[in-house]
């Protein structure tokens, strides 16, 4: 059987497909600007679902400033080790940013033991401790999503993506009504993998016009 078999031609190829399907059943769509189609793509060639067109959502200045935090070399924080290791670490290092997951932290462990929440929550609660630029990203947990923003405080950029049937629709039109700078998505999809999908095509974009 002939088949592609060279990774960066698949995904080429994928990407082909994507704008082809797009073309031929929403063709009235339109993407608001070139990295808003990259984002969205991305994110339908990680799922394979074209309800992404429809869900995702964006905050009037979340491209600029997360890609502003980027160049600058902030810190990401995700709520799982699946979207940390999703995220791509070398391209992210050469702005000088760096990932962090603090889900199994020691600290974060015994806090949540000793208060009775979740350990996302509390990861979130450790994450702000520290000075550096943040961008959030979660794709799992609801209630570490809650939690940031119960805290109020001015952050570079949030991905709230969190999956599931208790609170995640709810904790993402919260974010949205925040007034942070956040991609989010309506309803119950999401996931770590489209988390890490969403920053690595604002890796990918940034790389592209250096």
């Amino acid at each position: 059987m002939d088949y592609l078999q060279q990774p960066q031609a698949i995904e080429a190829k994928s990407f082909v497909i994507i704008g082809e399907i797009i073309q031929q059943t929403r063709p009235d769509f339109r993407f608001a600007s070139p990295l808003h189609e990259a984002v969205t793509k991305r994110v339908i060639h990680t799922t394979a679902d074209f309800d992404w067109l429809d869900i995702l959502w964006f905050s009037s200045d979340a491209l600029q400033r997360l890609c502003g935090a980027i160049t600058q070399g902030c810190t990401l924080y995700t709520d799982t080790t699946m979207a940390l290791s999703g995220i791509n670490k070398r391209l992210l290092a050469e702005f000088g940013g760096e990932v962090r997951c603090y889900i199994s932290d020691p600290r974060v462990v015994r806090k949540a033991k000793e208060e009775g929440i979740t350990r996302s929550m509390a990861a979130v609660d450790l994450a702000l401790t520290e000075a550096e630029e943040k961008i959030f990203v979660f794709g799992n947990a609801p209630t570490a999503l809650f939690r940031l923003l119960e805290h109020k405080v001015p952050v570079s950029g949030v991905v709230g993506v969190p999956v599931g049937f208790v609170g995640a629709a709810e904790s993402k039109a919260a974010l949205v009504e925040s007034g942070l700078p956040a991609i989010a998505a309506h309803g119950r999809k999401g996931g770590s993998n489209v988390a890490a999908a969403i920053i690595n095509a604002l890796l990918y974009h940034l790389q592209a016009a250096q």
